[in-house]
């Protein structure tokens, strides 16, 4: 199970690259939206670095036992 969560965790930066790459696209027509797709980017990366973060230090305490 932790190997699928290792792999599922990069669906996290997949996803914020491909909301990064809408608001490029859609910075010409409608700033307002891709402020928003920003956003979503920066969070959701943010979110996998968190739970990077937290994947680690749980295999780490879970060495030690």
């Amino acid at each position: 199970m932790n190997t699928l969560w290792k792999y599922l965790q990069y669906g996290y930066l997949v996803v914020g690259i491909i909301f990064f790459v809408e608001g490029i696209l859609k910075w010409n027509s409608d700033k307002e939206q891709a402020f928003i797709m920003f956003g979503f980017a920066i969070f959701i990366i943010l979110i996998f670095f968190f739970k990077r973060h937290f994947r680690r230090k749980v295999q780490e305490r879970n060495k030690q036992r």
